[in-house]
């Protein structure tokens, strides 16, 4: 099944903190809602620029993407 990767995007001084916290309150909801979902992470794109995700089965994506309110959204490939 495809995955996708979940993303919200953090820019500024202070990107990094909040994508780390962020990603915090995604392995909250994981864990609140039972969810089957091992993969979530913080990347740093630039020095101003961060972003937090996570990964889901495509099939998981609507209800996830309506709760949450990602900013985007791509296809997950593992050497991402």
């Amino acid at each position: 099944m495809r995955q996708l990767k979940l993303i919200w995007d953090f820019r500024g001084p202070d990107a990094n903190k909040i994508a780390q916290h962020h990603e915090i309150h995604l392995k909250e909801y994981i864990i609140s809602e039972k969810l089957d979902i091992t993969i979530t992470g913080v990347e740093n794109l630039s020095d101003i620029h961060t972003i937090a995700f996570l990964v889901v089965n495509e099939d998981m994506m609507k209800p996830i993407r309506n709760t949450l309110k990602p900013h985007r959204g791509q296809v997950y490939l593992a050497s991402s």
